[in-house]
């Protein structure tokens, strides 16, 4: 952390819209999690990019797999905290020094339906072929493999009868919302013991 009063700095990685990127952004400006976000790289230009500059929020599109040494480079000139993935399909490398300082979210409640290639509707559609009864979002750390990290946080929904691949992403949506903030509020905490 830069200082001991101070906020702490994130940067938020992501491939898709922003949803989640907006979502702990209007937590930042309502006062409900105690951050700033310093720093977004997206994957490529499009409506997440869009948005985060739309909040005049410092965005570098890098779209191809980050080689370490940028990506230390980044945070450091950043003074970054934390990094936040946001939906980001790329592999990330982790420095050592951002060991358990780098977080993901994954719409499903891991180890069930992670992995590499597993991310969006197709999570939704693993969820409702295997007759799960519940899904919902995982928050955890991030390691050198996709979805296998320590868990952080679960927040639980279920699985309706009836269920579509955009229903259940809309109901798990809603879980992420809640967690992602939630999650980030606990480790911030967690550090600073």
């Amino acid at each position: 952390m830069t200082g001991p009063a101070s906020k702490p700095r994130l940067a938020v990685l992501l491939s898709g819209g922003g949803r989640t990127l907006l979502n702990l952004q209007n937590q930042i400006t309502g006062g409900n999690l105690l951050a700033s976000i310093e720093l977004v790289i997206a994957s490529k230009e499009g409506i997440g990019a869009e948005r985060a500059r739309a909040r005049n929020l410092h965005t570098q599109v890098i779209p191809a797999n980050i080689p370490l040494a940028t990506f230390q480079k980044l945070l450091q000139d950043f003074a970054i905290d934390f990094v936040v993935l946001a939906g980001y399909l790329k592999m990330v490398p982790v420095p050592a020094e951002y060991r358990g300082r780098i977080l993901n979210i994954h719409p499903a409640l891991l180890p069930k339906f992670g992995g590499h290639g597993m991310y969006g509707h197709k999570v939704h559609e693993a969820v409702l072929a295997a007759g799960e009864k519940e899904s919902g979002c995982t928050v955890h750390l991030v390691d050198d493999l996709y979805d296998t990290g320590p868990i952080l946080l679960q927040l639980k929904c279920p699985v309706l009868p009836g269920d579509t691949p955009d229903t259940l992403a809309a109901r798990v949506f809603e879980q992420e919302c809640i967690a992602y903030p939630q999650a980030l509020r606990a480790l911030f905490a967690k550090t600073r013991q």
